[in-house]
């Protein structure tokens, strides 16, 4: 069954981060009933009928609003992987469901940590779709593809042991040390559940240029197949070097346990762009398992850091055993570290010496070599 969304009543829906960047102009519908199976990054209108373990959304400015029973809301759904609070699918049907993430994702909740309350509950009201009954998706705000960058930014990928390892705070910490040696940054979180607090944290570090894989047009990476989540990670790394960043700096979210995190850096298209690593980890053994297990991917590490640098005794443990320096946020913000990693992962020469290059010779120059 169709029927037609009224404007004003899109205009009351407080709508959330993971729809943003999808245009909801022109006429649109509302499509209900039994036989609507929705899928992921699917718009949804819902009404809040419980308020649960998350008390608020986040909206499309970035606001956090507050939620109140009887709340029309405009989510996407998609599937939830955080060990630290949900595990949620896609459901097969418009019946009741959660909102399982503050950035406005809807799912139906298959398991929980002990420590999380009930998630809020939800009754979708229709799926948004345009007048020729297209449903609008959040891939349709997906990036184009880039235009060619004229050179290739050194890139370093941060992965960790899980979610909560220091992983964010570690990408933020770099693109601020590299920042301050003068470089233009750019940074993407590539994996995990939309959300606005890791991008803009990138950005209040100092960071130019900020993506993550909303843009490439995802709510939420669990359970995207890996050629898809491929295309993104390539999508957002060919943009970010579009825009004439010296640095690229990229978050892949979860541990690398989880099955797309593995999966990605299993991928050629992905670790052909990885030029240098850090790992985040909440322990020292969670930090040398998680080196060795990337060097086993044979991927380049250039340092260890997370959570556990909170600790000078686990920081101690960690660095016994490793062969890289084991850096704390601030370290890695100290602009003399920062760019000694930018530098062993391969960039060869600074920004200033670039633009006394002749622009024709850039490319021949090949300032910023890959390390294999």
């Amino acid at each position: 069954m169709q029927t037609p969304l009224a404007p004003h009543r899109l205009a009351q829906a407080k709508a959330s981060y993971t729809v943003r960047r999808v245009e909801l102009s022109g006429d649109l519908m509302l499509c209900s009933g039994p036989d609507i199976r929705p899928n992921a990054g699917d718009l949804v209108l819902a009404e809040v009928t419980r308020i649960g373990q998350h008390k608020g959304i986040e909206l499309a400015s970035g606001r956090k609003a507050a939620l109140y029973c009887g709340d029309e809301v405009l989510l996407a759904y998609g599937g939830r992987y955080a060990p630290d609070q949900f595990e949620a699918e896609v459901p097969d049907d418009l019946a009741g469901c959660q909102l399982v993430a503050a950035g406005g994702l809807a799912a139906r909740v298959t398991a929980q940590h002990s420590k999380m309350g009930q998630a809020t509950d939800l009754v979708p009201i229709g799926l948004v779709a345009r007048a020729d009954g297209r449903v609008c998706n959040v891939l349709d705000g997906a990036l184009p593809a880039p235009r060619a960058a004229t050179r290739t930014p050194v890139t370093i990928v941060v992965v960790g042991t899980s979610m909560n390892s220091g992983k964010t705070t570690t990408v933020a910490a770099i693109g601020h040390g590299l920042t301050a040696a003068g470089l233009r940054v750019g940074a993407a979180k590539v994996t995990g559940t939309g959300a606005g607090g890791d991008p803009y944290l990138f950005t209040d570090a100092g960071v130019a240029e900020v993506l993550d894989f909303t843009d490439a047009g995802y709510a939420s990476t669990y359970r995207t197949p890996i050629g898809a989540l491929t295309d993104a990670f390539v999508l957002l790394h060919a943009e970010l070097a579009a825009r004439e960043v010296d640095a690229i700096v990229i978050e892949i979210a979860d541990g690398i346990l989880q099955q797309e995190t593995r999966a990605l850096l299993e991928q050629r298209a992905v670790t052909d762009r990885i030029d240098g690593t850090v790992f985040a980890a909440g322990d020292a053994l969670g930090a040398v398992s998680g080196v060795a297990t990337l060097r086993r991917l044979g991927l380049p590490i250039m340092a260890a850091s997370g959570l556990l640098t909170a600790s000078p005794l686990a920081t101690r443990e960690a660095q016994s055993l490793l062969d890289v320096p084991v850096y704390n946020p601030e370290d890695l913000g100290d602009p003399t570290i920062a760019r000694d990693i930018a530098e062993r992962s391969g960039m060869r020469q600074s920004p200033q010496s670039l633009e006394e290059n002749n622009v024709s010779q850039v490319a021949a120059a090949e300032p910023m070599a890959r390390v294999a």
